[in-house]
């Protein structure tokens, strides 16, 4: 007897919008894609701390290593766009069971790779896997569960995309320790085994029809080129000194025409790619751009606190994995209590506390010093992730049940590509300022030094007759010294200007909560076949 034969029997297809929801055990399908999100994010994040034993491997110059991860997100946000599109021309089973696959198949390789070219090219397989898995993870919860208890099902997805963060540097870490770096991407396969074999045997999609209008092939080719144009100005803009480099502003305008061009076609078009139209729901626009803004805040600030720690600090990246986990652990109990108070309150409450949350973080950020200790580091940390847990939950929340159920895989692909994007502008805009700050900041304090100022004097006396001042020349040695902590607070200040410039544009992009709706009753709409 087949597979196929084996199978049981799904229930009849509902009527209407009801007709796009999932069937299947409830449990397995959960816990598959609980798993396929975990892998996905955890490869976004793992992957930063092999960076150095990869490059030392392969004996890659330090301009170079930076393509294995800018190769994996040009890949991860082109798909992303194209996976409602995907879902309806091959059906939620086929399209997820083939991502999972594509992206586990790709971490083997990965694995195995012999050189940083062979790597690259493997990462871009895997960012197209990994890509297509988060937005369809994500859609596979909400369409298999009822619309009463979307709550959890965007806590459920949430529990996996941000453990993949939380764990990744401290895993990674371990993993690099014991073992070596190719466990970083063997360690994906069997969470994808399991997952792809949950998709293909547990998820049904009564009624689907394949759709079978033409392929906007154009629409599909301005996206590829304007996404990986973007992401690779914002990858490597800051190296290359943006509009300074021939390739950047090459690519730049690349990206500019390319997106221009494809927003113009899908809006003409009469099957697009990617439907665009979405945006004209007002509450759905106002929690996808909250979505961006939140990307921004969030994994920018992430990345100003990791370099903090790093280079303000001294920590070791085991040491700044630690950080991260302390910090955010509390996550995993606040996203089931937001799953449940979601649809027991007003969800944009819960927005204006995790709002809340999130810039009160980024402003305690903004005031760290060199003499930080550890509380002083985790704290801000804290509260972030308690704001992200009540925040993720509801904003997901208000954009899905703001469409109607036809509409939710594309619109949940578009979410998560603003996330994303937030997430890249973010990243590349922190970059940008950290360097540009510190120039000025460092430019701003030697201005008011010189040899004749009292605090100059005191200071180089007392480096003078200093520990170890007799082993060198004095005055140099005193010099440097003096030079290493003007250096450093010219850093410091620059730290303390992107995490408040990150805390004031959060603050006044919250404004966007009044033109979320607090949704209607939700009727339980779907019929339960999870045992």
């Amino acid at each position: 007897m087949s597979a196929a034969a084996r199978l049981p029997a799904p229930a009849p297809a509902p009527a209407g919008d009801e007709a796009t929801l999932l069937q299947g055990n409830k449990t397995l399908i959960t816990a598959g894609a609980m798993f396929a999100g975990l892998m996905a994010f955890l490869d976004i994040s793992i992957v930063n701390v092999a960076l150095n034993d990869i490059r030392a491997s392969f004996g890659t110059p330090l301009d170079q290593i930076a393509w294995v991860s800018t190769a994996y997100a040009m890949a991860n946000i082109t798909i992303i766009p194209l996976s409602g599109w995907l879902l309806k021309r091959f059906g939620f089973r086929r399209y997820y069971t083939a991502s999972i696959l594509i992206f586990t198949a790709a971490s083997v390789l990965c694995g195995l790779s012999w050189n940083l070219l062979s790597l690259v090219v493997f990462r871009i397989l895997q960012g197209l896997g990994g890509g297509a898995i988060i937005p369809t993870s994500q859609s596979v919860l909400f369409s298999r569960y009822p619309e009463r208890q979307h709550g959890m099902a965007g806590a459920l997805f949430g529990l996996g995309a941000i453990t993949g963060p939380l764990l990744g540097p401290t895993l990674g870490g371990y993993l690099i320790d014991l073992s070596s770096w190719h466990w970083i991407f063997l360690i994906n396969v069997p969470f994808g085994l399991f997952a792809a074999w949950v998709a293909w045997r547990h998820i049904h999609q009564p009624g689907f029809v394949a759709e079978r209008a033409p392929v906007d092939r154009l629409g599909i080719g301005l996206l590829a080129v304007g996404m990986v144009s973007l992401q690779y100005v914002l990858e490597e803009g800051n190296r290359e000194g943006w509009f300074e480099s021939a390739t950047i502003t090459l690519l730049a305008a690349v990206a500019g025409i390319s997106l221009v061009g494809f927003v113009s076609h899908e809006l003409e078009t009469r099957h697009p790619v990617v439907e665009l139209r979405i945006f004209l729901n007002r509450a759905y626009s106002a929690a996808t751009a909250l979505n961006f803004l939140v990307g921004t805040a969030i994994f920018a600030g992430s990345l100003l606190l990791s370099l903090y720690c790093g280079t303000v600090m001294h920590y070791k990246a085991i040491d700044i994995g630690r950080v991260f986990l302390f910090g955010s652990w509390i996550q995993l109990l606040i996203f089931p209590l937001a799953g449940r108070l979601v649809t027991r309150v007003d969800p944009r409450l819960l927005l204006v506390v995790a709002n809340t949350g999130i810039f009160t973080s980024l402003w305690l950020n903004a005031h760290l010093t060199p003499q930080a200790d550890l509380p002083a580091l985790v704290t801000p940390l804290f509260i972030r992730a308690v704001g992200t847990g009540f925040g993720f939950v509801p904003l997901t929340f208000l954009a899905v049940t703001a469409l109607p159920a036809s509409q939710r895989p594309g619109g949940t692909a578009l979410f998560s590509l603003t996330r994303e994007l937030g997430a890249s502008i973010g990243t590349a805009w922190m970059s940008t300022l950290l360097d540009r700050e510190s120039h000025r900041a460092y430019a701003a304090i030697t201005s008011h030094v010189d040899a004749y100022n009292p605090w100059v004097q005191e200071q180089l006396a007392t480096l003078k007759g200093g520990p170890g001042s007799h082993l060198f020349a004095p005055d140099s040695a005193a010099l440097a010294v003096l030079q290493h902590r003007i250096s450093e607070q010219a850093l410091v200040k620059a730290f303390n200007s992107g995490f408040l410039f990150l805390a004031l544009s959060f603050l006044a992009a919250s404004f966007l909560i009044v033109f979320m709706k607090k949704p209607g009753p939700l009727p339980d709409r779907a019929v339960d076949t999870s045992h």
